[in-house]
């Protein structure tokens, strides 16, 4: 599964089947019934959402479930028969598939992009200053352009395959601050990073709204089309 840097990085989502009969489904919903249970990354929850509600409304005898919990959780419910379909922002482990003997398929590309605060004057951060910041060597705004204030990092847990690319690709596998405060999603990211003026974070670029700053990255605007195109590598 192919995986890109975006702001942070970018990635491609993959599905995990449980078992090979709803790679079939996936060719067609028509005159099917059953229900069929989602779980994992919370990246890919808009998007599920939105799928789920048009193949439901012309499907009345289908019912999808979807849950987020992160990619740590979609392998392991998708893995154990608790989830039909288990949603990962990262590769399958050769251990991960050796235990479950899972099979993934790419099916859509997400930005993850650095958010910040949207009232935080710092507009651009390089590659460098990121992780200066996220090791803590870093902790006031002012030594990256910004006001005099010290620096609230947020970060996701170990489940999370967005914190797994972010800190595999941007920050290259580099220290993280024992000071980062650690939340369970991207949701919960937006919340917590909107509600705090000092707050860095990182999260998929499908939950940026006016509620947070994504600042540019090394310059390059952090965006979907950079994305696809290879402008974020």
């Amino acid at each position: 599964m192919k995986r890109f840097l975006y702001c942070a990085l970018v990635i491609f989502a993959g599905l995990m089947i449980h078992c090979t009969a709803w790679a079939d489904m996936l060719e067609g919903f028509a005159g099917q019934k059953g229900k069929i249970d989602i779980a994992g990354g919370t990246a890919h929850i808009p998007v599920m959402t939105d799928a789920a509600k048009r193949i439901m409304a012309v499907n009345p005898d289908i019912r999808i479930t979807i849950e987020g919990g992160g990619t740590g959780v979609g392998v392991q419910k998708a893995g154990e028969g608790l989830a039909d379909i288990g949603n990962t922002g990262r590769a399958l482990s050769e251990e991960e598939i050796a235990k479950y003997g899972l099979v993934s398929f790419a099916f859509a590309v997400d930005g993850v992009t650095l958010v910040l605060h949207p009232t935080n004057n710092v507009s651009e951060l390089s590659a460098d200053k990121v992780r200066e910041i996220f090791a803590g060597t870093i902790t006031n705004w002012k030594d990256v352009g910004g006001a005099d204030a010290p620096i609230t990092l947020y970060a996701r847990d170990e489940a999370s395959g967005t914190r797994e690319v972010f800190w595999g690709k941007l920050l290259k596998k580099g220290l993280v601050a024992d000071s980062a405060n650690i939340v369970s999603s991207n949701g919960a990211m937006k919340v917590a990073v909107s509600n705090d003026v000092n707050a860095i974070g990182y999260m998929s670029i499908g939950f940026v709204d006016a509620a947070v700053k994504a600042p540019l990255l090394d310059g390059v605007e952090p965006s979907q089309d950079n994305a696809r195109d290879g402008t974020y590598d």
